[in-house]
């Protein structure tokens, strides 16, 4: 029926129409029917309004009672991390249970430690408790046959930071890709030419993007020096990545690290060979945890907004609850650099944007 149809039709038996009637006649996606429906504050006024007219104007008549019992809903979602010592996680959670809590949600947090068998452990156990859906950071080795294994046991999945298995899949994350540009950039800016970057495994979506928007920046400038290293992610992988890249000739004069926590262990690791972070080398992390400011120096990092990744990421997976046939979205941050004096450079803040690759994304497939 299309909406000029359903406006010049004679008044159906309420019975017979169906969220596509009135998605259509109000020019809306049945998705956003539904939440209407279910008084989600998610949908703007205006479009709740429009919305309601419709339904008036159709006669439709919603039973609560019967979508309670076809949804057989918990208003429980389960999230699955890698490393929920990691403060990005622990805002990236603040931010999903903040957007839970505006919808009566809770959630079940479960941790990895990046071991595929451990996930598959806690993902049963939260179908066994019914949960209406899941927040998945895939472990490093996750098999892509998981995110099949989800939708045959018929539980909504949105994908957090990494990603596994073809498109299209529902995904929140920071653009990894533009926040190594941005830190390589800037660098070459301050007359570096020998930039390295330090930690991750290519086992996984977020470290290939990382390492594919350094190679990127790297081409872009027209540097021959480029020094990939592989490793953990954590502090002490930062301090024995950088003592063992400092002893090379030539060594580099700054170095992108994988994430904060290198960052740190990289500096420290600087200050233990003698050498003054930000004056014999630069140094960049990512994420931009709260700490990142309390350092000697305070270092320079690449925001990627992990409360706001979880806001993102907790929203889509009501959306598809709510339409578990609607189109799958990628909803993917601009990141942006923070710049301090683990650069030598003072406190500022660098635009979202760089002449080296293009800006965020937020997109359906």
């Amino acid at each position: 029926m299309t909406q000029d149809t359903a406006r010049t039709s004679p008044r159906r038996d309420s019975s017979s129409i169906t969220l596509q009637d009135i998605a259509a006649h109000s020019g809306v996606s049945r998705s956003t029917v539904s939440l209407v429906l279910r008084e989600s504050p998610l949908v703007a006024e205006r479009t709740r309004l429009k919305v309601q007219r419709a339904i008036k104007e159709l006669g439709y008549v919603y039973n609560r009672g019967a979508a309670a019992l076809r949804g057989s809903r918990t208003s429980t979602l389960g999230v699955v991390v890698y490393d929920i010592a990691n403060p990005f996680f622990g805002a990236m959670v603040a931010g999903i249970d903040a957007a839970l809590n505006k919808e009566g949600y809770v959630s079940f947090l479960a941790n990895s430690e990046d071991s595929p068998e451990r996930q598959q452990r806690f993902l049963e156990r939260m179908r066994e408790h019914s949960v209406d859906g899941i927040l998945l950071c895939p472990a490093e080795g996750t098999p892509p046959s998981l995110i099949d294994t989800l939708a045959e046991w018929q539980l909504p999945c949105v994908q957090v930071l990494r990603h596994i298995g073809a498109p299209p899949f529902d995904y929140a994350s920071s653009d990894f890709v533009l926040g190594v540009h941005q830190a390589v950039d800037h660098l070459v800016a301050l007359g570096h030419r020998r930039i390295a970057f330090l930690g991750g495994n290519a086992e996984h979506s977020a470290t290939q993007e990382r390492w594919q928007g350094y190679t990127e920046a790297l081409a872009h400038h027209g540097l021959d020096y480029q020094r990939l290293v592989r490793g953990n992610v954590t502090r002490s992988a930062g301090l024995e990545l950088i003592e063992t890249l400092m002893r090379e000739t030539p060594r580099p004069t700054a170095v992108i690290c994988h994430n904060d926590l290198v960052a740190f262990g990289a500096m420290l690791g600087l200050k233990r060979l003698g050498l003054t972070p930000g004056q014999d080398c630069a140094v960049i992390g990512t994420d931009d945890v709260e700490e990142a400011t309390l350092g000697d120096p305070a270092l320079t990092s690449v925001a990627t907004h992990p409360y706001a990744i979880g806001e993102e990421a907790a929203r889509l997976a009501l959306r598809r609850i709510a339409d578990p046939d609607g189109a799958r979205e990628q909803v993917v941050l601009a990141p942006r650099l923070q710049v301090r004096e683990s650069c030598g450079s003072s406190s500022t803040e660098i635009p979202a944007t760089s002449p080296a690759t293009a800006g965020p994304s937020l997109s359906s497939a």
